[in-house]
């Protein structure tokens, strides 16, 4: 590999990385919001929240990764057209290709990339998030244990707390225990915890009393004690095996579901768009790496010229992708549909293919493009108080 081509292979990665970051980070923050009910009212720790979450980002991913790789990929092609880095390549009589083979090279490990967490990674880490979510589900301290309010287990058990600490301390504890026919039993604790030891849960009340009761009388004997082990095992509600949605199945098991699997005879379609789904998406990041070359890989005359290509590059690859998304939904309701998930990015990119190879965009991309410029044109005289002039003239 040329100088040149490490250069701007170098750059590529370098911005990519910084943008793939910053869009993901961003995106796992809205989703974190909608899992917040895990530390707010199911009781589970900032690290378990911030676990289950985590899980969905190889999804998210997916997802952000070839937006991200665009943006990349304009950000440095246009940094050196304007710094006539480009101007100077084609000036010393250079190949198209010394330009293209990196920018190329790049959309492939990107598709290497997307291919592994799309058919792997992905639904490897969705599948991990359902097992995590319904185990929070059937947890004791989640379901049962809530502060300030008196939580009736079973009949005649009934748990109470002040408060629950992040590190998983209970605070204030009372446990008010009437199952037997004779006798009734209160228990209190300054604070307390659930263990699990020997196949059992206990609750391990520490520096509190026991209040005896026998039913029927006024009597009462207290007992004080440092440390308390009180068995839980048989109040713990039954786990039930989660249902695995389409896009959390292994990639190589959607076509071939057990013949007991009620999910996937009930949504047998939604299965047949997952499987063709994630094999498509590596196409996108090859496909819009042509488009974007297509557009912003050979130098232009004007700054007006480059920024037509930016709105051109921008628009193009935004409307392969929802083409793309708009597939998948039409996939899901009629699977004989499924050629189109591949042949939307392999059009996309014969397309961007014939453009490079005759140096011509084809003729609706140049119109969107002056609609797009045009319309910035007209946002931008009206905030300065001018009619818009048309691209290429000067004011």
């Amino acid at each position: 590999m040329k100088t040149i081509e490490r250069y701007i292979l170098k750059r590529t990665l370098a911005s990519f990385l910084v943008t793939m970051i910053a869009m993901t980070g961003v995106v796992w923050s809205t989703q974190a919001l909608r899992q917040l009910d895990l530390v707010t009212s199911k009781g589970q720790t900032l690290l378990q929240f911030f676990y289950i979450t985590l899980l969905g980002v190889p999804y998210l991913a997916v997802i952000v990764a070839p937006f991200a790789m665009v943006i990349a990929m304009i950000l440095i092609l246009n940094s050196m057209a304007r710094d006539s880095e480009l101007i100077v390549i084609n000036a010393s009589g250079a190949s198209r290709a010394l330009v293209l083979r990196p920018i190329m090279i790049f959309s492939l490990v990107i598709a290497l990339v997307i291919g592994a967490l799309s058919t792997y990674l992905a639904p490897k880490g969705r599948a991990l998030m359902r097992d995590e979510i319904t185990k929070v589900r059937v947890d004791l301290v989640a379901n049962i244990i809530k502060p300030g309010r008196f939580i009736e287990i079973e009949d005649g058990l009934t748990f109470h707390i002040r408060n629950r600490s992040g590190d998983g301390i209970l605070e204030g504890l009372l446990l008010n225990d009437e199952r037997e026919q004779q006798t009734a039993f209160t228990y209190t604790a300054e604070r307390g915890r659930i263990i699990e030891a020997a196949d059992k849960t206990i609750l391990v009340m520490l520096d509190g009393t026991i209040q005896r009761r026998p039913k029927g009388t006024k009597d009462i004997s207290i007992v004080s004690f440092e440390s308390y082990g009180f068995d839980l095992s048989s109040m713990i509600p039954e786990a039930v095996a989660p249902t695995y949605k389409a896009s959390d199945r292994p990639t190589l098991e959607l076509l071939n579901a057990a013949p007991d699997d009620s999910y996937a005879q009930r949504n047998w379609n939604r299965l047949v768009a997952e499987f063709h789904d994630r094999l498509s998406q590596p196409l996108y990041p090859l496909a819009f790496g042509l488009i974007i070359y297509a557009f912003l890989g050979s130098a232009k005359t004007t700054r007006q010229n480059q920024g037509l290509s930016i709105l051109g590059a921008i628009a193009s690859c935004f409307l392969v992708r929802t083409a793309g998304f708009a597939a998948a939904m039409a996939v899901t309701s009629q699977p004989p549909l499924f050629p189109l998930l591949y042949a939307i990015p392999l059009v996309a990119a014969v397309l961007a293919i014939w453009s490079i190879r005759y140096g011509r965009t084809p003729r609706w991309m140049n119109e969107l493009a002056y609609k797009l410029e045009m319309l910035m044109e007209r946002v931008k005289a009206k905030r300065v108080g001018r009619s818009p002039s048309k691209p290429g003239e000067t004011a």
